[in-house]
């Protein structure tokens, strides 16, 4: 017999079910509280409700585990690659051989945009915001290709390996369209390489000349995209269910996705990390009057990188991605002063009780922009980066909407507090 949880209202008891998560993670169903009692629960941002049962992302925040089906991120990050880890997301196994291949042609044919589309990004100021363009330019897929986006949930899915890789693919090229433009560059064709090494080379390659990529600035541009694959319910994540569930088709939930990574608060954070790096070098400072700064409580001084929503112990991805941050700006050469006002900060605040003690830890934004930098992807690039790195994950929790045989369209509640009912007033 399944557990009942008890919750006593106005004198009356209501029996809640309880459901166990495979990892032991404890939630209460109020599905039906409403209509058995007439009360719903409120929370403010869904900070604690479960808004779905999923099988792709298990986060502890409190212990500091991810995992991806099952698999630490310390093991994919040391034995698989983004485009392995985006099918082990999307299809819940990791690929053999022959899906691995299947899965690489797929991504190659779908490299290339209809020339078309290049007049849409010609419509946008060259100083426009890179995620409105890319948000629109995904949006406008569907149009394109409308036997893969019927917003038919049946359908979609008959065609759902199609499109998912056009969306992997072409967000890549995307982001290389918006990049160029934003510069006055002409485009450069895809060629018939890997992943990582394709976007390095549609980036940066001069007209007459082809940039030659260095296995460890590949490696580490894929160990980016890698470490973003997905990351539970967060704010785009859950948008792109929420849209989702609507039957709106895998591509424009994706738009969707984009449009809320955009905002400041969810994909900006490595980008704030720079400029608080470049603040702090510019003063003078090697960080440590910004950190006793930031321990007087000057919001202007504010720690960035620092902290998560979710985890309350190290974030096991900024372990990863900072012994990769050393050594793919030792390959290049790069003596990069931000990096060692970063370190300072690092090994600063976790020897300061002030910091340990509220567990503001660093997180994978705190060395994910200086990456970034030393490949010479600008900041205001930097979340266009994150969103193509994410779009595994958008794609897998799309499917799982799509798949649920009793799904239903998302549909929170809220509790009124405007007026009451009042009449009109007479006129005259």
């Amino acid at each position: 017999m399944a557990e009942l949880a008890s919750l006593s209202l106005d004198d009356k008891e209501f029996k809640l079910p309880v459901i166990t998560g495979s990892e032991g993670e404890m939630a209460i169903d109020t599905r039906k509280l409403r209509k058995e009692s007439g009360y719903i629960c409120y929370d403010q941002g869904y900070g604690n409700t479960g808004s779905c049962m999923s099988e792709i992302t298990y986060l502890d925040g409190d212990k500091g585990i991810l995992r991806h089906r099952g698999y630490p991120i310390e093991q994919l990050t040391q034995n698989s690659d983004y485009i392995e880890t985006a099918y082990l997301v999307i299809y819940g196994e990791l690929p053999t051989a022959g899906q691995r291949s299947e899965f690489n042609a797929l991504l190659a044919e779908h490299a290339d945009v209809d020339p078309r589309m290049h007049s849409i990004l010609e419509g946008f100021p060259q100083n426009a915001s890179p995620m409105a363009m890319l948000s629109s330019l995904m949006a406008a897929l569907p149009a394109y290709y409308p036997e893969l986006a019927t917003n038919n949930f049946e359908q979609d899915l008959k065609n759902f390996d199609q499109t998912a890789a056009l969306a992997i693919s072409k967000i890549r090229t995307f982001v290389v369209m918006i990049y160029r433009y934003q510069r006055g560059l002409p485009m450069v064709p895809s060629k018939d390489v890997p992943y990582c090494e394709n976007l390095l080379q549609m980036m940066f390659s001069e007209e007459q000349k082809d940039y030659v990529t260095d296995p460890e600035v590949v490696k580490a541009l894929d160990l980016l995209l890698l470490l973003h694959v997905d990351h539970e319910q967060n704010c785009s994540t859950a948008t792109v269910r929420m849209v989702g569930s609507s039957a709106a088709n895998l591509l424009a939930s994706l738009s969707a996705g984009i449009a809320a990574l955009s905002g400041p608060l969810h994909g900006g954070a490595n980008a704030a990390v720079m400029k608080m790096l470049q603040a702090i070098h510019d003063e003078g400072d090697d960080g440590s009057h910004f950190i006793e700064a930031a321990k007087s409580g000057d919001k202007s001084k504010r720690l960035m990188g620092f902290g998560h929503a979710v985890y309350r112990n190290f974030d096991p991805r900024a372990k990863i991605i900072g012994v990769s941050c050393e050594k793919v700006l030792a390959t290049l050469g790069i003596d990069d002063p931000l990096l060692s006002i970063a370190q300072h900060l690092e090994q600063a605040a976790l020897k300061d009780d002030y910091f340990v003690s509220r567990k503001l830890y660093p997180n994978v934004d705190f060395y994910s922009g200086i990456i970034m930098r030393a490949l010479g992807i600008p900041v205001e690039m930097f979340t266009a980066a994150f969103a193509m790195g994410r779009v595994p994950g958008w794609i897998a929790n799309w499917r799982e909407v799509a798949a649920q045989p009793k799904g239903r369209i998302y549909r929170p509640r809220q509790v009124y507090m405007g007026p009451v009912q009042r009449d009109y007033p007479v006129k005259g």
